[in-house]
């Protein structure tokens, strides 16, 4: 028995401009509304940190920009607003030249909210489209376990490269020569 999809009654990213502007995070994930609130205090001091390690590393290796919660849209029915993204320089005209990013960034970066929607949705529903759309690598940072789960593409799905904790250096193929001590990154 198969399921019949009724594409009229999926959201699509122009929906997304009719949202309220209430400080919420509305994102559409093959059609359907994601909604989540403002990060907390501790969640914005971790995207900080990565941000001012990730510019450190990038005024010595010009590779690319490290850009905080952009638009990313995949297709007519995906848009979402990651925590951050790693544009290579090679990519930035193809798919960062207008207001939102267009298509898939090399890394994206989610700092994990409480909640179980929160974790579900970037445990699972965000970690599928992502690789679903050909990012190569996804870092998922857990300010409550002090840890970040790092994943690369392989034949189109996410495997898990490695987890790092306190007293660990996160490193990345995509970004030579990038040593990041973790406890860096929870710094608050």
């Amino acid at each position: 028995m198969s399921t019949q999809i009724d594409i009229d009654s999926l959201l699509t990213v122009e929906d997304l401009d009719i949202m309220p502007e209430d400080g919420n995070r509305y994102e559409i994930i093959e059609g359907e509304l994601f909604v989540s609130r403002s990060p907390s205090l501790r969640h914005q001091r971790v995207s900080r940190n990565i941000v001012v390690i990730f510019s450190g590393y990038l005024d010595h290796n010009p590779i690319g920009e490290i850009l905080h919660t952009p638009g990313v849209i995949f297709s007519n029915f995906s848009g979402v607003i990651p925590d951050l993204v790693f544009v290579s320089s090679e990519q930035r005209d193809e798919i960062a030249s207008g207001d939102r990013i267009m298509g898939a960034p090399v890394l994206v970066i989610e700092i994990i909210s409480p909640g179980a929607e929160n974790l579900r949705r970037d445990r699972l529903v965000k970690k599928q489209l992502y690789a679903k759309y050909g990012v190569k690598e996804y870092w998922l940072v857990d300010p409550e376990t002090r840890a970040i789960e790092a994943y690369v593409l392989e034949n189109g799905l996410f495997e898990l490269r490695a987890v790092y904790g306190e007293g660990d250096e996160l490193t990345s193929e995509l970004l030579p020569g990038f040593r990041c001590k973790v406890e860096d990154i929870f710094k608050v």
